[in-house]
């Protein structure tokens, strides 16, 4: 058996792209080779390592407890590799140092906008180029764990303690959800509603899929008034104004909820939806004590080099406070719901 240091990086390459893609085509695809080439060579990484990587099974390929082992060290290997290429580089004058940072669909634009623009800035003077990958980022972050992205900006539901390792966090701020209810319901007259009242309506929310952490933090939480507690899922996931329609003529009283997008205690007051949503009558309320929120978190794996952690340090700083100035005397008001489909 020969020994472990024949593996190449094209090895390590072959092995994370199935373990990612899940199927020997899809991952022959992603790499631009044949099948039968990714297969050979999956099964020379096995003869040198002396063990199975992986179990073909009819529902799918499976990792075994060295692949898994493997396919993390694989990663840190990978990721090494490419920081230092680029740094050498640089230092040749090749190219510059990149930071690829994820940021998902659906952010609210009072986060996104800022902490991009500063991001950009901070980045721009330290000479370092920017890739940014529009994709979703599970409640583990798995992506920037598992090295497929240096950083990102989403929803933390834990403490930052409980991260995983090697993963860093900064918060930006604290948000909470909109909360729509039909005109005729009680609250609507105080523009606040309890936890108790809310979940005592169907709920509009989500799909899961959407942002599971926050989906599932608040699944708990309203399931400490009411245990069978289930949010119900929008008829049309990108359209606010359908989902207003959808509520105002159920069956039973409904609410919509969106997903984190205003500043946690920025808003007061009754909302009147727009135009778009006919002569269906919904008002949002505040939701009181706050009991639904998320906080914006920047995240990024605290194996990046220095400079790079550095440069999100500055970014996390650099964004303007996210906490709401002080209310006083504020009256219900009405307006329009911006045009635009809500995200939920």
């Amino acid at each position: 058996m020969e020994a472990p240091s024949s593996i190449e990086l094209r090895h390590l390459r072959y092995f994370v792209a199935l373990a990612d893609a899940g199927s020997f085509t899809h991952a022959a695809e992603q790499m631009f080779i044949a099948q039968p080439t990714l297969s050979q060579q999956i099964r020379r990484l096995e003869e040198i390592v002396g063990t199975p990587l992986l179990q073909r099974r009819r529902e799918g390929l499976r990792l075994t407890t060295a692949g898994t082992v493997l396919l993390d060290a694989s990663r840190n290997v990978l990721s090494l590799v490419d920081h230092e290429v680029s740094l050498a580089r640089r230092a040749a004058g090749l190219g510059r140092q990149r930071l690829r940072m994820v940021v998902p669909r659906g952010l609210p634009e009072a986060l996104a906008v800022e902490t991009v623009s500063v991001l950009r800035s901070v980045a721009a003077a330290a000479e370092v180029d920017v890739v940014w990958m529009e994709t979703p980022l599970d409640p583990e972050f798995s992506l920037i764990r598992q090295r497929r992205a240096d950083a990102g900006l989403g929803w933390l539901t834990t403490t930052p303690e409980a991260l995983p390792a090697p993963l860093d966090v900064m918060s930006l701020g604290e948000f909470e959800p909109d909360v729509w209810i039909p005109c005729s319901h009680a609250a609507a007259r105080r523009g606040t509603i309890s936890l108790d009242e809310l979940a005592s309506m169907d709920v509009i929310h989500g799909p899961r899929r959407a942002e599971a952490g926050t989906y599932d933090a608040w699944t708990r939480v309203m399931r400490t008034v009411d245990p069978r507690f289930e949010f119900t899922d929008p008829p049309f996931r990108h359209s606010l104004p359908m989902a207003l329609a959808f509520a105002s003529t159920g069956d039973r009283p409904t609410a919509v909820v969106t997903g984190p997008s205003a500043i946690a205690g920025s808003r007061a007051g009754l909302i009147r939806p727009s135009r778009y949503v006919g002569t269906h009558d919904m008002v949002r309320v505040s939701l009181e004590n706050q009991p639904l929120t998320a906080m914006a978190s920047l995240v990024w794996n605290g194996d990046l080099p220095r400079p790079l952690q550095q440069i999100l340090c500055e970014t996390a700083d650099g964004v303007p406070s996210l906490v709401p100035a002080p209310r006083a005397g504020l009256a219900p008001v009405s307006q329009d719901l911006p045009e635009a489909a809500g995200q939920y």
